[in-house]
């Protein structure tokens, strides 16, 4: 019998609806607490509600999958005829979804490789599009993992926020980092670096600082082929225009996308954040 690769992640990835049905990947929903109500990413809560919540300084806090939802994930998608399973999440520093993952895998009914990309947003979309990609085309679980892994080291990710409190309040950047930029009144430019987000350069004004984003972004992407996601909270029109400006600059551009993040990253960055993720091929 020939084998099927199944892809799995968590709803960190915001990958556009048509393309998790695309390429058959199930993405398991990490949980936003707002107040006293836990409400599933994706389903029960979108982010300008949590944008709303932070401005109005309301509790939002988030938590990962139960075990025992991974759990019923993949014995549905064993259910389904996949003989193997790739589970791909988010950071580890940034949440226990890899954790659950793990745990999980050792009860599925089938082999699950459960890894740990050190990505978020489309920067983990783009690794799980690389795995779905590979199954389609024949690969068994180790190339599926070997090809996310590939991408995840090719992939950068760059992100501007109004103000680093949110992401100092959930404890994704440390307090004498945050206090630097309150303390300096610059606008924070920050990357993904080693599954961590770290302050890249601390640039005087909004606009400055988006102008930057643009440059370092146009610079990864290079000449070579490449795909690139936009992504906003509570900040559309600067999104679109980031995007139509990169559109222009990036000769190799494959594919691009423009999102708003979901209610889980939203949480965590505040109202205004805008990001790009370049992934070349």
């Amino acid at each position: 019998m020939s084998r099927h690769v199944a892809i799995v992640t968590d709803s960190t990835a915001y990958l556009p609806p048509v393309a998790l049905q695309r390429h058959r990947i199930t993405a398991v929903p990490l949980t936003v607490v707002l107040g006293d109500r836990a409400l599933e990413e994706g389903t029960e809560i979108s982010a300008r509600s949590v944008a709303q919540a932070l401005q109005k300084r309301r509790p939002v806090t988030t938590s990962r999958p139960a075990p025992t939802t991974f759990a019923d994930t993949y014995r549905k998608v064993a259910a389904s005829g996949a003989t193997e399973i790739v589970s791909l999440h988010l950071s580890s520093e940034f949440s226990g979804t890899y954790d659950a993952a793990v745990l999980a895998a050792r009860h599925s009914p089938v082999p699950v490789r459960v890894v740990d990309t050190g990505m978020v947003a489309m920067a983990l979309g783009f690794c799980a599009l690389a795995a779905a990609e590979t199954a389609e085309a024949g690969g068994d679980a180790d190339a599926a993992v070997a090809a996310a892994e590939r991408r995840a080291a090719a992939t950068s990710a760059y992100f501007y926020v109004d103000t680093l409190d949110y992401l100092r309040r959930g404890g994704r950047i440390g307090a004498a980092q945050a206090l630097l930029g309150s303390a300096l009144a610059v606008k924070p430019l920050l990357q993904l670096a080693d599954g961590r987000i770290e302050l890249l350069e601390k640039v005087r004004t909004a606009s400055k600082a988006i102008a930057r984003l643009e440059e370092i972004a146009a610079e990864r992407a290079g000449e070579g082929e490449a795909d690139i996601a936009v992504h906003h909270l509570a900040a559309a029109e600067r999104a679109d225009a980031l995007a139509a400006r990169l559109r222009d600059r990036v000769p190799g551009l494959h594919e691009l996308h423009v999102s708003e993040v979901g209610a889980v990253i939203g949480a965590h960055t505040g109202p205004g954040l805008l990001g790009v993720v370049v992934a070349p091929r």
